[in-house]
């Protein structure tokens, strides 16, 4: 029996010519690897290529979400910040009420039509635009027209109600004739 166990299994059959190429290429390949080793160094192989890409593509990935939930957390925070300072002139510039007002104030809140109930005075400056009607934690606050510009400037939705000053034509025939305040239909 001469020759190799490799020439010997390809004459029994046993292997075909592919196989034996295969493993004389991976036998080279671990000495080559072996004799790196020896000297300091390292080859690496097709896997650890794709497994150190796998890992610069997981940290990239990881860092690209952590940036994002910091942008949300620094959002939220910038939110909260607008809402409280928002809320905090309301409390401080909110005109009191009347417990027991005269006058009915209709307005608009959503699709539902509200009441406050005023006095002739209040209820003149909320027609003229000088007070507005805010949000204020599940009731309402009359504020000056100027808080109600500086609030809707950051929040909208916290103005429920303010009238607009309406600049009158100056070819209006009816100009002279105003509509009263009170006025029912």
């Amino acid at each position: 029996m001469a020759g190799s166990l490799q020439d010997q299994l390809l004459k029994a059959g046993l292997a075909n010519k592919q196989q034996a190429n295969k493993a004389k290429a991976d036998k080279r390949k671990k000495s080559k690897q072996a004799k790196a080793v020896k000297k300091g160094e390292v080859f690496k192989d097709q896997d650890e290529l794709e497994r150190e890409q796998a890992i610069a593509k997981a940290k990239t990935e990881k860092l690209e979400r952590d940036r994002e939930l910091n942008r949300q957390r620094e959002d939220e925070l910038t939110r909260r910040s607008i809402d409280a300072s928002c809320l905090q002139m309301i409390q401080q510039n909110k005109e009191e009420i009347p417990a027991k007002g005269d006058v009915e104030y209709n307005f608009v809140d959503g699709t539902t039509i509200k009441k406050l109930y005023v006095n002739n005075e209040l209820q003149e400056q909320l027609a003229k635009g000088n007070l507005a009607i805010a949000a204020d934690k599940g009731s309402y606050a009359l504020i000056p027209a100027g808080i109600a510009e500086k609030i809707s400037e950051r929040r909208p939705e916290l103005i429920i109600s303010r009238q607009q000053v309406e600049e009158t034509d100056p070819d209006d025939p009816y100009a002279d004739f105003q509509i009263p305040d009170d006025l029912m239909w």
